[in-house]
């Protein structure tokens, strides 16, 4: 084979190869690795992120917890408050897509802890999350 069809057949090779998405447990794994750096023995919790996802954080009148836009039920569409735009359900078990992409997930994290909390989430905060949508509650 010469030096020219090598090249070639690694070039296709590597460009075959899948992408590798994230996960909700890798990511889940990922926030709690992280959360025990400052809480040794952290592990995420469905009960946390239940609580997490309801409570009234009394930042925004208009967003004062995640059911507002989300709805109560992650298996079926939610939709934003303020600009009535359509939101896939949080359900992986539904919804294919929804944590499979460390960037997207962080993304929204910002945006919507911003808005809802009034902060940034914490890893613990994130990983108790995920946990608890994550189990089709």
């Amino acid at each position: 084979m010469t030096a020219k069809k090598i090249c070639f057949t690694l070039l296709f090779l590597l460009s075959a190869s899948p992408v590798f998405a994230e996960t909700p447990a890798s990511l889940v794994s990922g926030y709690a690795a992280d959360a025990g750096k400052t809480t040794p023995g952290f592990t995420p919790s469905v009960q946390r992120g239940q609580a997490f996802f309801t409570r009234e954080w009394g930042i925004s009148q208009k967003m004062p917890n995640c059911t507002v836009c989300h709805g109560k039920n992650l298996k079926v569409d939610g939709k934003h408050v303020v600009t009535d735009k359509r939101i896939a359900p949080f359900s992986p078990a539904v919804n294919s897509e929804r944590f499979t992409s460390f960037s997207k997930v962080e993304k929204w994290f910002k945006r919507n802890c911003t808005e809802v909390v009034g902060r940034e989430c914490t890893d613990a905060e994130k990983a108790d999350f995920i946990q608890f949508v994550s189990q089709g509650v």
